[in-house]
């Protein structure tokens, strides 16, 4: 009995399949497939219009310009070493201040060079009386050599003790004139005008004689270089340009600050180019007199070489790169689309210098790519298309 129930289950469920099968081979009852909408590229089709956004292309004035990624460099940095050994007694600067050329920072414990000073004065006041003295020997061994008193063997050696004495003064004038120097060394002061940076060595601390840690860092960063590589292919076209003009403006700001850029010249070109590279050092001098620019900070530089007044620009995101190159989507009077191989002679920010595939006037597509193969219709998202500035 079980088994004939077991059979008459799967007998049922076999007519069942059957019957599904057969209605779905006929058409009558078959679920529809919804097919994709439109076709070509994306799916964009002939039929249904592809929302895009677009730009005329205009003729305007462009400069011609190099870029690059630089480092400022302070226009002068010292690190203040104390010249002679003995214990730090004051500290009369703030870290991260401006200091002037002169102005005290540090002092150092000055009691064991005056202490100095004095011993060498009092040594040459003791030679100087021995020297007075010695000359007036001689003079008497003289007087009495002419008297026949005293023999010239006599008179020859008081001369040579008076001018012996003589050359020990000047020696004790010469100690006494080092040990005045190595007192002033007692008191640092700043060698040159900057900001300084953080102080290495705090009062009570010895510090010695040309340490390789410096007391403090001055940086001058009023003004300031910008230091940055050019690849070998400009380098012509630079040394054109600076052999004609002497300098190129130049501009720099870091790539996370907003605001305009800072201003300077480039009139530096190295004498080599690094081989490894392939590319050669540039330096530029800014201002920097409101110290945007920082030592050490990475900045975008852009070197502006000359002007192009009649330059065909585009929308930088209207150029696109596909298996023929670069191109554009150039909008029709019948609102459809052409496709359009462009040469792209520059990239200046949001706009792109068009060296040929584009005239002005020519409405490009900006936005809407993906969906778009010659001869699709589009419609515009927005009222009236956006231009350029001219």
């Amino acid at each position: 009995m079980m088994h004939t129930r077991w059979s008459v289950v799967s007998l049922l469920s076999a007519a069942l399949a059957a019957s599904l099968a057969t209605s779905a081979c006929s058409g009558g009852e078959a679920v529809a497939t919804t097919p994709p909408v439109g076709g070509g590229r994306g799916g964009g089709g002939q039929n249904q219009a592809v929302p895009v956004t677009v730009a005329q292309a205009v003729q305007k004035a462009m400069p011609i310009t190099i870029q690059g990624i630089g480092t400022v460099i302070a226009a002068s940095t010292v690190a203040v070493h104390a010249q002679i050994t003995g214990e730090m007694t004051s500290v009369t600067f703030k870290e991260g201040e401006d200091v002037e050329q002169g102005q005290v920072l540090v002092t150092l414990d000055k009691r064991p060079l005056e202490a100095a000073v004095l011993q060498a004065q009092a040594t040459l006041d003791k030679d100087a009386a021995q020297a007075t003295n010695a000359r007036s020997q001689a003079a008497r061994y003289q007087d009495l050599l002419k008297r026949g008193i005293a023999t010239r063997e006599q008179v020859d050696t008081m001369l040579t003790q008076a001018a012996a004495m003589d050359a020990t003064v000047e020696a004790d004038r010469a100690n006494l004139d080092s040990a005045r120097v190595q007192l002033t060394y007692a008191t640092i002061a700043a060698p040159m005008s900057g900001r300084t940076g953080l102080l290495q060595v705090h009062p009570g601390n010895l510090v010695r004689a040309n340490d390789m840690q410096p007391i403090v860092t001055i940086n001058k960063i009023t003004p300031v270089y910008v230091s940055f590589s050019v690849p070998e292919a400009q380098l012509p076209v630079l040394k054109r340009f600076m052999a004609a003009q002497g300098t190129l403006p130049a501009t720099a700001i870091a790539p996370t600050e907003t605001g305009a850029p800072s201003a300077g010249r480039v009139n530096f070109i190295d004498n080599a180019v690094d081989p490894t590279t392939g590319t050669i050092r540039v330096k530029g001098t800014f201002p920097n007199e409101n110290r945007r620019l920082w030592p050490g900070q990475f900045v975008n530089v852009t070197v502006t070489l000359s002007a192009d007044p009649h330059a065909i620009v585009v929308p930088s995101p209207a150029v696109q790169t596909g298996q023929q190159g670069t191109f554009v989507f150039i909008v029709k009077p019948d609102q459809t689309v052409d496709f359009r191989t462009v040469t792209v002679a520059r990239v200046s920010g949001d706009e792109t210098v068009v060296e040929s595939g584009v005239s002005a006037g020519d409405t490009v597509v900006t936005d809407g790519h993906l969906r778009l193969v010659p001869g699709s219709k589009i419609s515009i998202k927005s009222p009236a298309p956006a231009r350029l500035t001219p």
